[in-house]
């Protein structure tokens, strides 16, 4: 898997997942259990993964959808 994302934006992962199930690639967001833990204070960013092979592809729409700024390296 490959993150692609990392945020606390529950909105922007929202979206994300939106785009990725509309172009049929699947995700996978990450550590979305982890609010039990801290009490729900969104402190640990989410990450939201593809496969290596969707990778590419995925990083495209995202920035095609105005997310470049979210993408990590």
């Amino acid at each position: 898997m490959k993150e692609l994302i990392r945020t606390n934006d529950a909105v922007l992962l929202s979206f994300a997942e939106s785009l990725m199930k509309d172009a049929g690639i699947g995700c996978f967001i990450a550590d979305q259990d982890m609010s039990i833990l801290e009490g729900s204070l969104g402190l640990l960013p989410r990450r939201f993964l593809v496969a290596e092979d969707d990778a590419d592809r995925a990083r495209r729409i995202l920035i095609d959808a105005g997310l470049e700024l979210e993408l990590r390296q």
